[in-house]
């Protein structure tokens, strides 16, 4: 009820203006002008225009690669590589399977799979994480699950080393064999 008492507000805001040009003229104009407001208000009331950011709401699933430019906040499910320029916020309803490239995380949902961010990755109480994390600062909040392996080194400094990983069978034949050479 309330939706239709806000819009016959708005109408006779409309029709007196245009109702000088022809009474026949201003019915037809007002109602694609209140459909128009009617449209704009929902989507103002939804994060992403009002934050200015992407937004996957519950019940969209996505299988692929996802690239979001600004910040950007998921609360579906994913099932890919996710790869963000700014800010990436995982809500407590989403369901992540995915590889995630980001500036700065923050998850709340369950999230399986690799995160690297440049800036910072946040796991907050209600989160659930299985992978590998890679960024400069973390936050682990009480409550959160994380099982995985995490690296805070800079992103640049992390690429410039260079670790060679031998089998284990070639790692126990240089052992046996450098033992030799100091006997």
């Amino acid at each position: 009820m309330a939706l239709f008492n806000k819009e016959p507000e708005k109408n006779p805001k409309i029709q007196p203006t245009t109702a000088p040009l022809g009474s026949s003229t201003s019915p037809s104009p007002a109602p694609s002008t209140s459909s128009t407001t009617s449209a704009s208000p929902p989507r103002a009331n939804g994060p992403a225009p009002a934050d200015g950011r992407a937004y996957l709401d519950r019940g969209s699933k996505i299988s692929g690669k996802i690239s979001f430019e600004g910040p950007a906040r998921i609360d579906g499910e994913v099932d890919g590589e996710i790869v963000a320029k700014d800010i990436l916020t995982i809500g407590e309803a989403a369901v992540i399977t995915a590889h995630i490239r980001a500036a700065s995380v923050s998850v709340a949902g369950k999230l399986s799979g690799d995160i690297v961010a440049t800036q910072r990755i946040e796991i907050r109480p209600s989160a659930k994480v299985s992978g590998n994390i890679t960024a400069p600062v973390l936050s682990v909040q009480e409550g959160a699950q994380f099982e995985g392996h995490c690296s805070m080194q800079p992103e640049g400094i992390r690429e410039d080393r260079k670790v060679t990983v031998f089998p284990k069978e070639e790692r126990v034949a240089q052992v046996a064999v450098g033992g030799q050479k100091q006997a």
